[in-house]
C-alpha cells in the first residue's frame, strides 16, 4: 500500500521562493539596465555631435587698451567650415571683448591671425572652442 504524499514537511527545507528577494532582484536589474542604456544613449550621442574643429590659442597680446591681437591654431576637414569663439577678460575677471572667427579656408591645418576690439585692457585672452557650422 502506498502511502499519499502530501507534500514537503514546512520549515525543513527552507521557503522554495523568496517572493522580497526576487522583487529586489528585479528592481536593481531594472535600475542597472536603465543606466546601461542611458550610457550607451550619451555615447552614441556624443559621437554623432562631437565637434570636428579643433583650436588652439598660440599666443596673444594686447596692442591697445582696446585691441588685441591673437594666433589660433585650426585643425578641420578641407570642405568643412567652423566657428571658434575668442573672449578676453580684464584685470578683474570679467569680458571685455568676444569674437566668432569664421574658418572657411579650405586646408586641414593652418593658423589665424585675429584681431579683437576690447571695452577696456584686456588681461588674458582665451579660446572659449570650436564647433563645425552645417552647411557646405
Amino acid at each position: 500500500m502506498a502511502a499519499a504524499r502530501e507534500g514537503l514537511p514546512d520549515g525543513r527545507y527552507g521557503r522554495s521562493a523568496d517572493t522580497r528577494a526576487d522583487r529586489k532582484l528585479k528592481v536593481v536589474g531594472a535600475v542597472l539596465g536603465a543606466g546601461l542604456l542611458g550610457v550607451i544613449a550619451w555615447s552614441g550621442i556624443h559621437y554623432i555631435t562631437k565637434s570636428d574643429v579643433t583650436g588652439q590659442l598660440l599666443r596673444s597680446k594686447p596692442v591697445s587698451d582696446d585691441t588685441v591681437q591673437a594666433v589660433v591654431e585650426i585643425r578641420k576637414g578641407k570642405d568643412q567650415t567652423g566657428v571658434c569663439t575668442l573672449r578676453s577678460l580684464g584685470a578683474d575677471g570679467s569680458e571685455v571683448g568676444r569674437k566668432d572667427v569664421t574658418l572657411d579656408r579650405r586646408e586641414e591645418h593652418f593658423t589665424e591671425f585675429v584681431v579683437m576690439r576690447t571695452t577696456q585692457h584686456a588681461a588674458a585672452t582665451e579660446l572659449e572652442g570650436c564647433r563645425a557650422t552645417p552647411g557646405r
